[in-house]
Parts: structure tokens; sequence; C-alpha cells
């Protein structure tokens, strides 16, 4: 049986040297570096939309194009 989101979750997640806490809200998800305040956050409407997925989509096209300015 799984229970209702209704108040903040943390955890702690490592990722090879780093060390992350990730918080679940009713709002969305943020995730962040241990000790830290700033991070990245998602709403779930945006998570479940694909929007997140579309915008991870575009950043790598532009990365492939070569999204620097030196010539």
């Amino acid at each position: 049986m799984t229970a209702k989101l209704e108040s903040l979750i943390k955890r702690e997640l490592k990722l090879g040297r780093e060390t992350y806490t990730v918080s679940m809200s009713p709002e969305g998800v943020k995730i962040a570096l241990k000790g830290r305040r700033k991070g990245r956050e998602i709403s779930w409407e945006t998570l479940l939309s694909g929007d997140a997925e579309l915008t991870q989509q575009l950043k790598m096209s532009v990365d492939a194009y070569g999204g620097s300015d030196d010539e």
C-alpha cells in the first residue's frame, strides 16, 4: 500500500563522489548538493507533461550543434 505525499520527504543520494539531498513534496522534486540550499527543482506538472524531457532534448541538440561563439 502506498502513502499519500502530504509533506516534505528528504533522502540522501550518493552519485560518484558527490552526495545530494533529494526533497519530495506535493509541489515537486528538488535535488541539491548536500549542505547547499540551491539546486535543481521541477514541479510534478512539468515532469508529467513531458516539458522536462523536451527541454533536455533541446539542450542536447544545441550542445551537439556546437553552442559556442568562438568563431
